[in-house]
């Protein structure tokens, strides 16, 4: 038996690079404006997957992006690490959708491909950080999911153990297939592309999804099918304003913390 594998992943924005432009009239982003990369933690999402394409025979992987034609440029990039597929969800009736539309645009992409046993994609895109879209395209597939993964501790042709990261500590979790893992930045950095699988890809057409495909109800995708709207886009810029020198002594240790309880910073 070999295993189906479905990551998911994001072309987003360089949040580095945000400028006045970056946002449409309507509230979406303009993302024609502003350099894109690969989402950070779905590159890690795509490691944890290529290592279980590593241990089980036959296992195939394939990446599933949303967004304008030139998203196919993160699927050539999961293809030349080692991916055996992908396809971009690419319809002008998938523009401006929120998690609520993105995912179930993806979660039928997903029902489209038959049997999956696992899917991975990164706990949060850094242009939205909504940690959403994941789980509930879990919801949506109605299957079980382990969200904030960071190491994959064993995996067999039945069930998957995966090291997730709580507030306090961390837990190992073993749940049956079919299951959504999502996986945090302390994930391992994703494989290098290899140069002949590089040279391979640089020609060869991605395949475009539209809505019709799918066999979605087009009243919940796109922006008609998105109940947040966006106001406003802002680059936030941390700076300096005052800092305080402290003597090394516990009373300057207990000054400072009494200052900071009282500011309900503590």
């Amino acid at each position: 038996m070999s295993l189906n594998i479905v990551v998911l992943a994001k072309q987003v924005p360089d949040t580095h690079n945000v400028g006045a432009d970056a946002m449409n009239a309507d509230g979406t982003v303009n993302r024609a404006a502003l350099p894109t990369v690969f989402n950070p933690e779905d590159l890690k999402a795509l490691e944890m997957a290529l290592r279980v394409k590593d241990s089980i025979k036959g296992a195939k992987v394939t990446v599933v992006t949303m967004g304008p034609p030139r998203a196919a440029e993160i699927i050539k990039d999961a293809l030349s690490r080692g991916a055996d597929d992908g396809f971009v969800l690419s319809d002008a009736r998938f523009a401006g959708a929120d998690t609520l539309a993105t995912s179930y645009a993806i979660s039928q992409a997903v029902k489209q491909l038959g049997q999956v046993d696992l899917i991975f994609g990164g706990r949060q895109a850094i242009d939205g950080d909504t940690a959403q879209v994941g789980p509930q395209v879990a919801e949506k597939l109605e299957i079980p999911q382990i969200t904030y993964a960071e190491e994959l501790m064993a995996i067999d042709n039945k069930s998957i153990t995966i090291r997730r990261r709580l507030e306090r500590g961390t837990e190992v979790v073993k749940a049956a297939m079919p299951v959504l893992v999502t996986v945090t930045s302390a994930g391992e950095d994703c494989r290098f592309p290899n140069a002949h699988r590089l040279i391979r890809q640089a020609k060869d057409e991605i395949r475009m999804i539209n809505a019709d495909s799918i066999n979605a109800d087009m009243d919940r995708l796109g922006l008609k099918g998105s109940p947040t709207k966006v106001k406003k886009i802002e680059n936030v810029v941390l700076a300096h304003k005052e800092s305080v020198v402290l003597e090394p002594t516990e009373a300057a240790l207990n000054e400072l913390s009494a200052t900071l309880i009282k500011e309900h910073i503590l």
